[in-house]
């Protein structure tokens, strides 16, 4: 398993967990509703996207036959969905207190839906069988002359 699939299902993982605190704490304490941005990301964004992300990943190429079109996508897709839900999530929590804070949610947003487009066009392009070419084996056999 690439480590960019296993990376995607712990980090959904992890969303689940702080989600779900979140969510019980949600239901303790209705002043913490203000929150309830950051915990609607970290569930959605956080876990099921991310599942998503990494289960797709891996099974793709299996179900297509085809290789991924490219890893390097993909590891770049890993970075920009965490960082962005990470400030996604941070901006939420700190917005009701500090306005300035509005400029990190939006860079999450950013780097969260870049990493998505990344995502769409990857897997696009391996279902259309474009992955990366295999290289070119050095010729070991000889080639015997057609007798005529």
């Amino acid at each position: 398993m690439d480590w960019f699939v296993r990376r995607f299902i712990k980090s959904a993982l992890i969303s689940l967990g702080l989600g779900i605190c979140m969510g019980i704490w949600l239901g303790y304490s209705p002043a913490a509703i203000i929150y309830r941005p950051a915990h609607v990301h970290l569930n959605l964004l956080g876990f099921v996207s991310m599942v998503i992300f990494g289960v797709a990943y891996h099974v793709i190429p299996r179900f297509t036959g085809n290789p991924l079109h490219s890893r390097r996508l993909a590891e770049v897709h890993w970075w920009a969905s965490n960082a962005g839900l990470v400030l996604l999530t941070v901006g939420f929590i700190f917005l009701p207190w500090r306005p300035s804070y509005r400029v990190v949610v939006e860079v999450g947003a950013v780097l969260a839906g870049v990493g998505a487009f990344l995502f769409i066009y990857n897997l696009w392009r391996t279902l259309d069988g474009a992955g990366p070419k295999p290289k070119r084996a050095t010729e070991t056999t000889r080639r015997l002359p057609m007798s005529g």
